[in-house]
């Protein structure tokens, strides 16, 4: 099966539990297996700077689903989380951000979907989670844990294990 990795933010309520709702909700609406889960990391906002810190995570999972059915679910879960994408502010606050960031080697570009993720690597909140599930993995010609030592981790910090 497919194996995708996917990003996991929110800045808006109690984003730990968030997140591990949804990991469940992804894998059952997707008949998906979780491969991986990442720690999760608070890291400063993106865009909008004038805003609470994110909680920034990553995960792998195997689904049988295409990337544009995944992508429908993933948008579904975070409707349930309360994310109105209609309503909100680009790069703004919320309260689960689901991107999909690669699809086995997939290569999409599409008005509603680009894989791999396009900003994928500008983006370190994203990459020092995907860096610790998996550093080695080549997406878009490029080895994670090598993108991300072009970038700055500053103010990105592993939180402690919920208990």
């Amino acid at each position: 099966m497919p194996h995708a990795l996917i990003a996991l933010g929110g800045n808006v309520g109690d984003v730990r539990t968030t997140f591990r709702n949804a990991i469940a909700n992804i894998c059952g609406m997707t008949q998906a297996a979780l491969l991986a889960r990442s720690s999760d990391y608070t890291t400063p906002p993106w865009g909008d700077v004038e805003q609470a810190p994110f909680v920034n995570a990553c995960i792998e999972i195997d689904t049988p689903l295409d990337p544009h059915a995944l992508l429908f679910a993933l948008q579904k879960i975070e409707a349930k989380f309360g994310r109105d994408r209609a309503k909100e502010t680009r790069w703004g606050p919320r309260t689960l951000d689901l991107d999909l960031i690669a699809y086995d080697d997939v290569s999409l570009q599409k008005p509603e979907l680009t894989l791999p993720h396009p900003r994928l690597f500008e983006r370190a909140f994203v990459l020092v989670p995907l860096a610790e599930i998996a550093p080695d993995r080549v997406i878009g010609g490029r080895r994670v844990a090598s993108a991300l030592a072009g970038l700055s981790t500053d103010g990105i910090e592993r939180l402690p294990d919920p208990l």
